[in-house]
């Protein structure tokens, strides 16, 4: 019996086929193109339907729609695709080797620890007087795209700089700042916002720009609350937890390496 022979090009098969629909379910998980996806397998059940009882009309109707469905799919889910596609080129085994060997992307930032220890002893002094920060680590994918959006810096890092940054009745406090290298290079930047429904009520603008600028790169992003002095770190889109600062500063330094 043919059908129940498995040959190592399907198990391959099956394995990728899983890996893509994990990333597709990763990237519209939680967002509007969640409804979008079903709606389309929705007009793909009806149209495949209208085929097999030969309703010619609705099918007709129908089949024009799925004839032009790759270029709707690129329109609607642009963002999706943009993200899917940055997901792949940042993923480790492609930065440190191939792009890192033939030169294609710059060179892995290293960052030490004290650099982290640094920007997290500002953030827990912020968040003791409730002073909203939010803090963008740059990695492999540049970030002039917002920082043009804001200020242009080139203050290294310390303690004091990021506190007078966020000090309520300083004029750089609004918009985020951008680390590059140890260095701030850009105040008030303007991030685009996500439209993930999933995110909780009680997060405002802060830490919805977070999620969306790590959503469309690589960067990192801490922020402060204003509300709660809670920290929140976030990376590709979400949340990570962590128990205290050691464990924290611990997270960054890996997804720096």
């Amino acid at each position: 019996m043919p059908f129940i022979e498995f040959k190592i090009t399907d198990i391959i098969d099956i394995v990728l086929v899983a890996l893509l629909l994990f990333y597709v379910f990763k990237l519209v998980r939680g967002t509007v193109a969640i409804n979008i996806f079903i709606g389309i397998v929705i007009i793909w059940v009806i149209w495949r339907i209208t085929d097999l009882l030969e309703i010619k009309m609705i099918n007709s109707i129908v089949g024009g729609f799925m004839n032009i469905g790759l270029i709707a799919l690129i329109i609607v889910f642009q963002q999706e695709i943009r993200k899917f596609l940055l997901m792949l080129g940042s993923t480790g085994w492609s930065n440190k080797w191939i792009f890192k060997n033939f030169k294609i992307t710059k060179q892995v930032h290293q960052h030490s620890i004290n650099d982290v220890k640094t920007i997290l002893a500002a953030c827990y002094k912020l968040a003791e007087t409730k002073t909203g920060a939010l803090l963008i680590i740059e990695r492999d994918n540049s970030l002039d795209f917002v920082a043009n959006t804001g200020d242009k810096m080139n203050i290294e890092v310390s303690q004091p700089i990021i506190e007078s940054i966020f000090y309520k009745n300083s004029p750089l406090h609004d918009g985020a700042a951008i680390i590059v290298d140890n260095y701030i290079v850009a105040t008030r930047v303007i991030l685009p916002v996500s439209d993930q429904r999933s995110i909780p009520s009680r997060f405002g603008l802060r830490h919805r720009a977070a999620v969306g600028i790590t959503e469309k790169t690589d960067a990192l992003a801490i922020v402060v609350s204003e509300e709660s002095g809670l920290i929140s770190y976030i990376k590709d889109g979400e949340f990570i937890l962590f128990n205290d600062p050691i464990e924290l500063e611990r997270i960054i330094n890996e997804d720096l390496l």
